[in-house]
């Protein structure tokens, strides 16, 4: 199979020297989910590890949440409520929606605030090797102590600063020997929660907190590490930095994976904007397969526009579909050939995921059985088109 890997600009054959794939996604924060934006980047993996199975690749699937942050802090600011039951009460909102778009479960899904230790001994030796520095009960990443940092993003130095500020960087903190530098413990804060630490009392930063994680479940180095569009930088490129520099060990990351940003109304779809589709909403209307088949009617890199009214059609496809498995199968003269749809349908895959290619294949399939003589087998291609069906997550149910 290739992949486009962010870091060399390339379509690339995914490479694993072990039996099997390890895949870390960078979850949610857990507050206000769930939209079609979560979707289109949390269900891109899904499928990714539905059809790494089905050509007999096993995968370990680790995904996170990242329960302490300073957006969850301040949404459980105001809404009144503790900042640790916010998170649980989303998260489980999450968790839903995305069982209700047919997802499978990650293997390991695991919670920010469960992992302090090994956070805690990636910064000691952060410290130790001088890529890092403590100031007031604070630790910081030095981002010149790095000459590599960028080597993800390929952004010039000028153009970095401006992005971290825009993602949660704070320029102006006075303990920082250089606005750029990166936060990997911070100093407890009146009515924050907080850890203890050899530098004193406090939490974790962001990026630190899934370095840990995917360390803990899938070592020094990982196959495939995804997300967003929008953690490119700063996120994923601190990322390598602090994993990197603590264990020795390159590369952290042998394939990078970021999927597309959806818009909704001329603007990205976020949850600072206000402008969101929730998953939930979509669903009082429409099945889980019409929303996954308008989803992924887009290249899963193409950044594209969410728009109401467009998932209609793939609505009428979902129901083809079911009535194609569902179609009495009585005939018992020749069978209904399908395997060169099958083998693009494969093929599609193969080639960086190709999903609107695959869904056309399947629409192949569909219009096959359902426009087959009375007479003709369909059951072989009731079969595969319940098998390729699967690979994309679709129930083909009422």
């Amino acid at each position: 199979m290739q992949l486009f890997n962010t870091q060399t600009g390339r379509i690339e054959r995914v490479s694993a020297p072990g039996e099997t794939v390890g895949m870390y996604v960078c979850g949610v924060t857990p507050y206000d989910t769930t939209h079609v934006g979560h979707a289109f980047t949390f269900l891109t993996f899904d499928i990714l590890t539905r059809y790494l199975r089905a050509t007999g690749q096993p995968v370990t699937y680790v995904q996170n949440v990242t329960d302490i942050d300073d957006d969850i802090l301040r949404k459980a600011r105001e809404v009144g409520l503790p900042w640790d039951e916010l998170g649980r009460r989303e998260t489980e909102r999450f968790r839903q929606d995305m069982r209700d778009l047919n997802a499978l479960d990650p293997d390991h899904y695991v919670r920010a605030t469960d992992h302090i230790p090994q956070m805690l001994d990636l910064i000691e030796r952060l410290v130790a090797s001088r890529n890092a520095y403590a100031a007031d009960g604070s630790v910081y990443f030095s981002v010149s102590s790095d000459p590599e940092f960028g080597k993800l993003s390929h952004l010039p130095l000028e153009a970095m600063l401006p992005l971290a500020n825009e993602r949660g960087n704070d320029p102006d903190d006075p303990k920082k020997r250089d606005p750029l530098d990166f936060v990997l413990w911070q100093a407890t804060a009146p009515d924050e929660p907080s850890w203890p630490a050899p530098w004193g009392p406090g939490r974790p930063g962001w990026h630190i907190e899934c370095s840990a994680m995917a360390r803990r479940y899938l070592g020094d180095t990982i196959d495939i590490h995804g997300g967003g569009a929008d953690l490119v930088f700063p996120h994923h490129e601190c990322e390598i930095a602090q994993s990197e520099n603590a264990t020795g060990v390159e590369p952290f990351v042998r394939h990078w994976v970021h999927v597309g940003m959806v818009r909704y109304q001329g603007e990205k779809m976020s949850k600072s904007l206000g402008n969101l589709v929730l998953v939930r909403e979509v669903l009082q209307n429409y099945s889980a397969d019409a929303l996954r088949l308008y989803l992924f009617s887009h290249g899963y890199r193409d950044p594209w526009e969410y728009v109401d009214e467009e998932i209609e059609p793939w609505s009428g496809l979902a129901d083809d579909l079911r009535e194609a498995v569902d179609f009495p199968a009585y005939g018992t003269e020749d069978e209904v050939d399908v395997s060169t749809f099958r083998e693009r349908f494969f093929n599609a895959l193969d080639d960086d995921l190709s999903t609107p290619v695959a869904i056309a294949a399947l629409q192949e399939i569909g219009r096959a059985i359902l426009e087959a003589p009375e007479e003709e087998d369909v059951r072989d291609a009731q079969d595969t088109l319940r098998e390729l069906a699967d690979v994309l997550g679709l129930t083909l149910a009422e």
